[in-house]
C-alpha cells in the first residue's frame, strides 16, 4: 500500500510539473482564439478564399456552397465539375452557406459561420493536440525511468511537448490562413488528429471513428491505419525494444532476448471492428445522402477517382498539376502510377524501422502525402508541422531547423507575388509560380529525412547511454 502511494503522489507530481507551464499556454492559447475571431470577424479584404495556396478542388467552402445549391435545384451535387467532396459533409456545412435576409439587411451566412466551423475545429484539434502530447510524454517519461535513463534536469516547470505542438499548431500562419480561407481542411485535420489521439490513449472506438471519417474525407490518411495499429499494440512511442531486452540480458546489442515487447492484438481486433461499423455506417449514411440524385459510384467517382486521377490541373502548391499539364496523354495513366507508388512504397520501410515510434511514423507519413498529394495546401503542412512538436525533446539535434524556417517562410511570401505575377500582371509564367512549388517541395523532402535521421540519432544515444550505464 505504501509503494502504491508514493507511486500515486510521483504520478501527481510529474503532472503538476508537465502543466507548470499551464498559465502561460492558457495566455497564449487565449491570444489565438481572439486572433482568429478578429480576422473572421472583421476580414477586410483578405480575400484568402480565392487563393490557390488555401483553397483547392476538394477543400473551397464555395464550391460545397455550390455543390449544395446543385442538391436544393433536385440536381446532383457532382453535376458539372464544382464539388467533389463528402455528401456528409454537404449535408453538415451545407444549409450554413445559405444566404438569409434579416429585415433589410443580406447576411452572408457562407463566409461567416464556414469561418466559425473552421474555428471550432481548430479549437478542438489543439486541445486534442495538447492531450496526446502529455500522453506521449508521461509514456515516454515512464520508459525512461524504466531504463535508468531519465535525466532530472529535463524535468523543469516550462512549457511540455504537448503545449507547445499545441501553441504550434494554433500561431501556425498556415493554420490561420486556412481557417479564415473557407477551407475545409481544418475538418480534415481534426479527424486525423481525433485518430491519433484515440490511438495514443488506447481508445479504439474512437480512433477507428476518427481514422473512417479522415479516409472519407480526404482519401490519403487511409495508410494512417498502420501507425495507429502500431499505436494500440505497443502503446504510444518509446526507445527501441532492444534497450529494454539489453535490460534483461545484461547487455546492449544482443538479440537474443527472453522476452519481447508484448503486441496486444485484442486491441488491434477491437480496432478492425470498429472500424468495420463505422465504415458500413458512413456508406449508409452516403447512400442515404445521394440516392435521391446520384448513386454511391458517381461519389466514388467523383471523389476518390477525382483524387486519383487528377483530373482539375488549376494551379496549387503542389508539383502534379504543371507536370501533367506538360505530360502527353498517351504517358499519363504510367506517371500517375508513378507519382500514387510513391507514397505507397515508401510505407514498408519505415514501418519496420520506426515501429517502436508509431506516431512519430504517422507524422512521417503525414508529411510524405502532403508532399505528393494530388491537391495539397497550405492546410497540410499545418497538420504535420503541429505534430512535429510533439518530438521536440527527441528533435533537440535535428540539422537545417534555422534553413527550414526560412525556406517556409520564404515560399510562403514568393508564392502570392509569384502568382500575382502569372495571372493579374501578366509579367511572368507559369514557371514562376511551379518554382515556388518544386522549392517547397524540396523543403518537405529536407525536413522529412532530417527529422527521420535525427529520431534514429536519438535512438543510437540512447543505445551509448544504457551500454555505458550496464558497463558500470
Amino acid at each position: 500500500m505504501a509503494t502504491a502511494n508514493t507511486e500515486e503522489e510521483k504520478s501527481k507530481s510529474e503532472q503538476q510539473k508537465n502543466h507548470g507551464g499551464g498559465g502561460g499556454f492558457t495566455r497564449w492559447a487565449v491570444l489565438a482564439v481572439i486572433f482568429r475571431l478578429i480576422l473572421i470577424y472583421f476580414p477586410g479584404n483578405l480575400n484568402l478564399s480565392s487563393r490557390p495556396e488555401v483553397s483547392t478542388p476538394l477543400t473551397s467552402i464555395r464550391r460545397l456552397a455550390e455543390g449544395y445549391w446543385l442538391k436544393q435545384s433536385s440536381m446532383s451535387p457532382y453535376a458539372g465539375s464544382m464539388y467533389h467532396g463528402s455528401p456528409l459533409l454537404l449535408s453538415v456545412l451545407g444549409p450554413l452557406t445559405v444566404k438569409r435576409t434579416i429585415l433589410t439587411y443580406s447576411v452572408a451566412n457562407a463566409e461567416l459561420k464556414g469561418s466559425l466551423v473552421t474555428f471550432y475545429a481548430d479549437l478542438i484539434s489543439g486541445i486534442l493536440i495538447r492531450a496526446t502530447g502529455w500522453k506521449l510524454q508521461m509514456t515516454y517519461r515512464k520508459s525512461l525511468k524504466s531504463l535508468n535513463l531519465l535525466n532530472k534536469s529535463t524535468d523543469s516547470g516550462g512549457l511540455s511537448s504537448g503545449d507547445i505542438a499545441a501553441l504550434v499548431y494554433l500561431w501556425n500562419p498556415f493554420t490561420i490562413v486556412a481557417c479564415v480561407g473557407l477551407s475545409t481542411s481544418p475538418v480534415e485535420n481534426l479527424f486525423t488528429i481525433l485518430t491519433l489521439y484515440g490511438a495514443a490513449t488506447g481508445i479504439a472506438p474512437l480512433a477507428a471513428f476518427g481514422w473512417v471519417m479522415a479516409t472519407h474525407l480526404s482519401l490519403y490518411p487511409a495508410i494512417l491505419i498502420i501507425p495507429v495499429i502500431l499505436l494500440l499494440g505497443y502503446g504510444p512511442d518509446a526507445p527501441p525494444s532492444k534497450l529494454f531486452r539489453s535490460k534483461e540480458n545484461g547487455k546492449v546489442g544482443d538479440d537474443t532476448s527472453s522476452q519481447d515487447i508484448i503486441f496486444s492484438w485484442g486491441r488491434v481486433l477491437h480496432l478492425l471492428v470498429w472500424t468495420s461499423m463505422w465504415s458500413v455506417y458512413v456508406l449508409v449514411l452516403c447512400s442515404i445522402s445521394v440516392k435521391q440524385h446520384s448513386s454511391l459510384q458517381e461519389m466514388f467517382q467523383r471523389t476518390y477517382g477525382f483524387i486519383l486521377t487528377v483530373e482539375d490541373l488549376s494551379p496549387n502548391i503542389g508539383v502534379l498539376w504543371y507536370f501533367f499539364a506538360e505530360v502527353f496523354d498517351f504517358f499519363r495513366d504510367f506517371f500517375l502510377i508513378v507519382f500514387h507508388s510513391n507514397i505507397l512504397f515508401m510505407i514498408l520501410p519505415l514501418a519496420i524501422r520506426l515501429k517502436h515510434r508509431p506516431c512519430f511514423l504517422a507524422f512521417v507519413y503525414i508529411a510524405i502525402s502532403s508532399m505528393l498529394k494530388s491537391y495539397p495546401s497550405v492546410g497540410d503542412p499545418a497538420l504535420y508541422l503541429g505534430l512535429l512538436g510533439l518530438f521536440l525533446d527527441e528533435l533537440a539535434d535535428m540539422q537545417f531547423s534555422f534553413f527550414l524556417f526560412c525556406g517556409y517562410v520564404g515560399v510562403s511570401l514568393l508564392s502570392p507575388v509569384m502568382h500575382n505575377l502569372w495571372i493579374w500582371r501578366g509579367t511572368g509564367n507559369a514557371n514562376f509560380y511551379y518554382a515556388t512549388a518544386m522549392a517547397y517541395a524540396c523543403f518537405q523532402i529536407v525536413l522529412v529525412v532530417e527529422s527521420v535521421s535525427s529520431m534514429l540519432n536519438h535512438d543510437r544515444k540512447l543505445m551509448k547511454l544504457s551500454a555505458s550505464k550496464l558497463q558500470k
